[in-house]
């Protein structure tokens, strides 16, 4: 894959797989209301669907790993619109065996698309399931948030857990980022022009990591208070984290592709 179409695949697909898992591995389902996961599938199937169109507008004519990244995305696609679907028709139990389905299947392109970068495939893996973790912790986190105006009986206890595993995830992104290296390499021109200046983007996705953890940091002292604001607070931090978490990917991503 190359060009902004390809960056903007890697990050499309991240945020699709990590949002899965946190969704489906967590103990969400017992906790919170179905429409949560309604809403969320609804929001999910449109990222998985631009997740597709970018890899496919990125493929470059007879690249394997590229073409097996626009075929995964659009079974990732399929596959979340089938469980969100099945939410909207109030399957519950249908909807949530083929959640479980769906992690996996979310997380297949980016093991194709690990095959894309210009390093090592275990190095690429691992950057693009850090920024996986990174991006799925941010939005459900800021999707939970929302939730609790909805829902004025739940606990504490999701929004504090995305907290706790987006504090985690900041630290793995960083060393990811880390991972990628600090030289200039080859990247695709498409972006800001400050994301392709020698080898500033690394600087700077690096920076907007340690941003996102100080928010983490922030949302979770707020959520000490006891009062509902409290949340609302939170949640306003998790916004922030959001626009950090996709800058950091972004930049990173630019010099991912080979240039």
């Amino acid at each position: 894959m190359t060009g902004s179409a390809g960056v903007m695949a890697l990050v499309l697909a991240e945020t699709v797989a990590g949002s899965a898992m946190f969704l489906w591995l967590t103990p969400l389902w017992r906790e919170v209301k179905r429409g949560y996961f309604t809403l969320t599938g609804v929001i999910l199937t449109i990222v998985a669907f631009a997740a597709w169109r970018s890899a496919a507008a990125g493929a470059i004519a007879g690249d394997t790993a590229g073409a097996w990244s626009v075929r995964l995305t659009l079974a990732s696609l399929i596959v979340t619109a089938v469980w969100t679907a099945l939410q909207l028709l109030k399957q519950n139990p249908a909807a949530r065996g083929v959640g479980f389905v769906s992690v996996p299947v979310a997380v297949a392109p980016l093991v194709a698309m690990a095959a894309t970068g210009r390093q090592h495939e275990a190095i690429a893996l691992f950057e693009l399931v850090a920024g996986a973790a990174l991006l799925g912790s941010v939005l459900d986190g800021l999707l939970l948030g929302h939730w609790y105006l909805t829902d004025r009986g739940l606990s504490r206890t999701p929004i504090e857990r995305a907290t706790r595993i987006m504090l985690v995830a900041v630290v793995v992104d960083a060393v990811a980022v880390i991972a990628g290296g600090f030289g200039g390499v080859g990247s695709t021109r498409a972006f800001n022009p400050l994301l392709t200046a020698g080898a500033l983007a690394p600087w700077i996705a690096l920076g907007m990591v340690g941003a996102t953890a100080l928010i983490a940091v922030m949302v979770k002292a707020t959520l000490r208070g006891t009062r509902a604001s409290a949340v609302q607070s939170a949640t306003g931090f998790f916004y922030l984290a959001v626009v950090t978490a996709l800058t950091a990917e972004v930049a990173v991503k630019v010099r991912f592709l080979p240039g």
